[in-house]
Formats: C-alpha cells, sequence, structure tokens
C-alpha cells in the first residue's frame, strides 16, 4: 500500500510505502491525517492505523517536479489505448507531427498508437491520414500524474488531491 505526504501547507508532494510514511509520524518529521479505514500496522506488542495520508510538520522547499518523458508515461498519459482507434492490442509510440518533417519526441507531439494504425499513418499527420486523434496530446502536471496516472486510486487521497485543481 502507498501513502500521500503533504508538505506543512498541505499541498501534495510525493506518495511512499506506509511503512515509511509511518516511519516519518514515528519520528516526529509528520502526522497522520488520514488512515486507511480498518487497516492496521502491527507490531509485536502493538498496533497502529495504517497512514493513507501525512502531513510534514515543517515546510520543506521541493523544486520543480517534472514528469518524466518516457514510453510508458505517454502511454499512461493516454489510458493505454492507441489515440486513432482505441485498439489496446500491440502499442507503440508515435509522433504527431513525423520526426522526417521537424517533429521532435516531446509530450505535445507523441501519442500512444496500435502499430497497424501507425503503419498506415506513416510520415503523414493525423489529418493527412485521415485520422482524428481521441485526445490532443498534452503535458501532465506533477497532481494531475498523481491524481490520473499514478495507478494509486485511494479515496483517502480525493480530497487532498483536489484542493490543488
Amino acid at each position: 500500500m502507498r501513502a500521500l505526504i503533504l508538505n506543512f501547507d498541505f499541498s501534495p508532494i510525493s506518495v511512499c510505502t506506509v511503512e515509511k510514511a509511518f516511519l516519518l509520524i514515528y519520528l516526529d518529521k509528520a502526522v497522520q491525517v488520514q488512515s486507511f479505514d480498518g487497516r492496521l500496522l502491527r507490531t509485536v506488542t502493538t498496533a497502529f492505523q495504517m497512514p493513507a495520508v501525512v502531513r510534514l510538520l515543517r515546510y520543506v522547499k521541493i523544486p520543480y517536479k517534472n514528469i518524466e518523458l518516457s514510453r510508458n508515461n505517454v502511454f499512461k498519459r493516454d489510458g493505454f489505448e492507441c489515440q486513432y482507434c482505441g485498439s489496446v492490442r500491440d502499442l507503440t509510440l508515435d509522433h504527431v507531427l513525423p520526426r522526417s518533417r521537424g517533429g521532435r519526441s516531446s509530450w505535445k507531439n507523441l501519442v500512444t498508437a496500435c502499430k497497424p494504425c501507425n503503419a498506415k499513418k506513416g510520415d503523414f499527420t493525423p489529418e493527412e491520414a485521415g485520422f482524428d486523434l481521441h485526445t490532443k496530446p498534452f503535458k501532465p502536471s506533477y497532481i494531475m500524474f498523481l491524481k490520473d496516472f499514478s495507478g494509486f486510486d485511494f479515496v483517502e487521497w480525493v480530497p487532498y488531491l483536489q484542493m490543488t485543481g
């Protein structure tokens, strides 16, 4: 299980294991804000509520968090489906504006595509190939990535992630 870490001002800054979150609490570096209902961390003699959300006891300046442009992160952003036909098989990356025509590998120029659509599109833009993009490619923010693409979906996190838009 994972826990959401909030900065002193309640802004989300990270995700960690519940064991690491408990250690932050135990070392008086954080307080438990929300627990997982009915789940416990047990020692030999004591049981503790399992932390779902913890808040640091002092503000930590965090450098700008950038989401790494990677194949897997583009797949996550696109819901692991072809942005042309919706297929979930044989996925690859496609440059909306082909590299041969000056297209770069960037968040706004890469989409998930199945191999058949990628082959049909070839060296054309989607419009030239007669394809419609399901979603315009975009660069996700760190908070958006935590909320929508991290693979963790805990109801206990929702109020703290919604605070940041």
